[in-house]
């Protein structure tokens, strides 16, 4: 019994000192609208090291000193590490916006005019660059029926069938 205590101890240390990164993308197809909507989570606080490092400053999504500058430097970035091509064509997000919400962040995009998928590629390079280990998740809905991606550096990349 005490060495499950133990072992319990050490393992939360251990994730406490050993972070994961992690981000996850929901797509929804909109038969109404024929559009595909997009919500991808992603760490605030990871991000703003990644685009601190490519911007060369100092990046705060909690207290901005200029918002729409913010707003502008994700929408860069996101649309430069997301790439989606949906039954052999290639589609172009639609930035909306972002929420906080605790320790990461909602970013919201939205692609319109797009046929049922049948076979989608997704790339999710999103902080590849900057985190060893940094997973992506993508989950892509369609007709309620999820199929699911788990892309990482060395696999940037992969196809969904519907």
């Amino acid at each position: 019994m005490q060495l499950n205590y133990i072992l319990m101890l050490f393992l939360g240390w251990k994730v406490f000192f050993h972070p994961f990164y992690i981000s996850l993308t929901e797509i929804r197809y909109n038969q109404q609208s024929e559009s595909l909507e997009i919500a991808q989570k992603i760490f605030w606080d990871d991000l703003e090291v990644a685009l601190g490092d490519i911007h060369g400053i100092k990046v705060d999504f909690l207290n901005p000193t200029d918002r729409d500058a913010l707003e502008e430097m994700a929408k860069a970035y996101l649309l430069q590490k997301n790439e989606i091509t949906v039954n052999g064509k290639k589609v172009t997000p639609q930035y909306l916006g972002f929420e906080i919400e605790e320790e990461a962040a909602w970013f919201y995009l939205e692609i319109k005019n797009v046929a049922k998928p049948q076979r989608v590629n997704i790339r999710n390079e999103v902080l590849l660059d900057h985190f060893e280990g940094q997973q992506n998740i993508v989950n892509f809905y369609v007709d309620k029926r999820p199929k699911s991606l788990i892309l990482y550096k060395g696999k940037e990349s992969g196809v969904l069938n519907f």
